[in-house]
Order: C-alpha cells, then sequence, then structure tokens
C-alpha cells in the first residue's frame, strides 16, 4: 500500500428532514449566495423548505448554474457575490451546481478571470461553501473536485477546490428524478469506483473489499431504484453509495485510472452528453484496450461483482468485459459511440487535445493522445 494523508472535513447530514437544520448549520452573521440550477427544486419542495429554513436570514439568490457549468455563467455569480459582500454559499442542487459553486467559492476571493483557477487546476482560498443535494451522482458533495467547462472554447477541465463543511442528503427528493438522470447517476458512481479500483491487484484487501460493497450495491438497486416507485431505502443506499464512491475514502494508498472519465469529459464539451452517459461508453473500450494491463483486477472483478469463475483467463476476461457492458445497457443507456452519433471526426479532436495538452492518465500513466484514439475506436 502506498502512502497516503486522508482528510475529508465535510460533515454528513442524512436523512428525512434534515434541511430544516440549515439555521444551526449556518452561522447567523453569514451573508448567504444560495445557488441553484433550473427549475427542478421549486417541483420537487426543495427551494420552499430551503427558503422557509433561512427565513429572516440575508441571503440572496442565483439561478441558472447548468449541467456541465459553464465559467460564463459562473462569472456572473462570482461578480454579483461580489458586488453584495457574500461570504457563505449553498449550492442547492446537483454535482453540477456543487461544482459551479465551488468555483464560485474561489472566485469570489480572486482578482483576476475565474477561468485561470481551473486551468491552474487548483483554488488557493475559497469561501466557505455547503450544499442541499437533490441528484446523486458525482459524489461533489462530499469532495474537493470540481469540473468546469467553457463554451465559447469547447473545453472542460477539472479542478480542486474546497471541501463543503456540510451536506444535506435528504433520499425522499430523488423520487422525482428522470428515470435517465437515475441511470445516469448510478453509472457515474459505478465508474467513479471502478476508476480506483480497476487498476493493480494486491494493492489492499480493505480498499478492494469497500469498492467491491459499493459495486453489489449499485448493481443490486439499480432496478427498483429505476421504478416507478422506488423505495426510500433503497434510494438511500444509491444517494449514500454515490458519495461513498468519490470521497477518498477507497482510494486511499492505492493506484488510480481516471482515464475513462478524461475521455468522457471531451465528448461531454464537444457534444453536451452527460457526463454518466460518457462513462458508461468509454469504460467498456478501456477495458478492451487495456484488458493485459488489468488483467488480475478484470478476474478478480468477474469473479467477486459478476459471478465469473469458469473457463479460461480470455474467457473470464471476456465474459467480465461482456457483463459489465451488459449492466449499463440494462440500465437504458448507450454502450457505443455510434449509438450517440459520435465518430472519427471526434476521436480525431480528442486524440489532437490529448496530445497537445501532453496529457497522460490511467495507473501507468500510458493512456496519451495514440492510446485515446485507440479506446475510442473500441467504442465505436
Amino acid at each position: 500500500m502506498n502512502n497516503f494523508i486522508y482528510h475529508n472535513p465535510t460533515e454528513l447530514v442524512f436523512g428525512k428532514g434534515q434541511i430544516a437544520r440549515l439555521p444551526k448549520l449556518i452561522p447567523a452573521d453569514k451573508r448567504i449566495m444560495v445557488t441553484f440550477g433550473g427549475g427542478s427544486v421549486k417541483r420537487n419542495g426543495v427551494y420552499d423548505q430551503v427558503v422557509r429554513a433561512l427565513e429572516g436570514r440575508d441571503f440572496i439568490e442565483f439561478w441558472g448554474i447548468e449541467a456541465n457549468p459553464s465559467v460564463e455563467t459562473l462569472r456572473k455569480a462570482i461578480a454579483l457575490g461580489k458586488e453584495r459582500k457574500v461570504d457563505f454559499l449553498l449550492a442547492v442542487g446537483g454535482g453540477s451546481v456543487i461544482d459551479g459553486t465551488k468555483l464560485i467559492a474561489a472566485g469570489l476571493l480572486y482578482d483576476g478571470d475565474a477561468w485561470e483557477i481551473v486551468l491552474r487546476g487548483r483554488a488557493e482560498k475559497s469561501v466557505p461553501l455547503a450544499t442541499v443535494l437533490t441528484i446523486s451522482a458525482t459524489g461533489s458533495e462530499m469532495n474537493s473536485g470540481a469540473v468546469i467547462s467553457r463554451y465559447e472554447t469547447k473545453e472542460k477541465y477539472p479542478f480542486s477546490g474546497d471541501y463543503p463543511l456540510f451536506s444535506i442528503l435528504d433520499p425522499g427528493v430523488l423520487h422525482s428524478l428522470p428515470k435517465r438522470q437515475i441511470a445516469c447517476g448510478l453509472a457515474d458512481t459505478f465508474v467513479h469506483v471502478l476508476e480506483q479500483y480497476l487498476t493493480a491487484p494486491g494493492q489492499s484487501r480493505l480498499m478492494d473489499r469497500w469498492a467491491e460493497g459499493i459495486l453489489h450495491t449499485v448493481f443490486e438497486i439499480a432496478p427498483e431504484a429505476l421504478s416507478d416507485n422506488p423505495d426510500y431505502d433503497v434510494m438511500s443506499e444509491y444517494m449514500l453509495s454515490a458519495t461513498l464512491a468519490l470521497n477518498d475514502m477507497i482510494r486511499m494508498g492505492v493506484r488510480e485510472d481516471w482515464a475513462t472519465h478524461m475521455i468522457g469529459h471531451e465528448i461531454t464539451a464537444l457534444h453536451g452528453l452527460t457526463h454518466g452517459a460518457t462513462l458508461a461508453i468509454v469504460i467498456n473500450g478501456t477495458l478492451r484496450v487495456l484488458r493485459e494491463q488489468k488483467r488480475g483486477k478484470l478476474l478478480q472483478y468477474g469473479e467477486r461483482i459478476w459471478g465469473i469463475a469458469g473457463g479460461t483467463e480470455e474467457e473470464r476476461i471476456d465474459r467480465t468485459i461482456a457483463a459489465n457492458e451488459a449492466f449499463f445497457r440494462s440500465l437504458g443507456l448507450s454502450t457505443r459511440l455510434s449509438e450517440e452519433g459520435i465518430g472519427e471526426e471526434t476521436v480525431a479532436e480528442i486524440e489532437r487535445r490529448f496530445n497537445a495538452g501532453g496529457w497522460k492518465y490511467g495507473e501507468e500513466g500510458n493512456v496519451d493522445g495514440v492510446m485515446a484514439r485507440r479506446i475510442l475506436e473500441a467504442c465505436l
């Protein structure tokens, strides 16, 4: 196991009715900006709960943080926050709203353009922020990461901001989500785990078992989570799985991949395809192309998650990759680029971007432009 430092300061406030705790969680003297996406929080009742909880507090609202939050929109929020001297941010929404709010939090204390923070990859200081989670997928409610787009240049990059001080997770709010949004959230959660788990075997029994526990849970609850009337307890498992999949817990001391995510970000930047939907496609190409590099872990994954134990190693790996793809299809998601109308032009552009940036990802650092092309071609 490699050396590591683990520190996660986010307080999770989980369960029914917890939005009412906001007055106790936010200091009374704070000038608050509450950030939102579209209007779904008004339809599902979350907005009313937040406004009621903040009654008598000094707060303003900022609306319109889009899926794949853009720096163009976030600049407006930063300007408003500076004008109103905001010193606390509350993100009410899913991963995109939370990611965008992390950049707002950094931008409020930065004199230059917020895109410079993204390009630098890390915020030096930030205004405190917290979240009320309404869509489970990214784990942004309990990590420091964020991914920001720049629409004018079709770019999308990750950066590291601050951890939320606290995050309120009420599984009841997930019942109103469209099925495709839940499907993409389940895919995002599943691939988050695979990026930390499907690397090299023998690094940590403990990390492996924790990761496998999340994978098993997501696979088991997926059909009911996508049903017409999902059970509260099932949605609780889904919500917490998404949080634990990317809160640094299962990566302690082990190598990580993230090639699938970085390729997926480029597809989103170029085509606007939902992040979880890109992962459901790219992960299968990654496993096909890097099967030899990931041989030991693929065999373990196949046996422990999909129950594949018989046959030659090659047959078992084939069946494991097929089972992986079948899972994403069971969510109703595409697993081939051609199904989304994406072809060679996009493959060539992503290869160019990898080469131009000198990017290398994967646990071996070998997913460069040439390898990204091979992975994408294996997804066509």
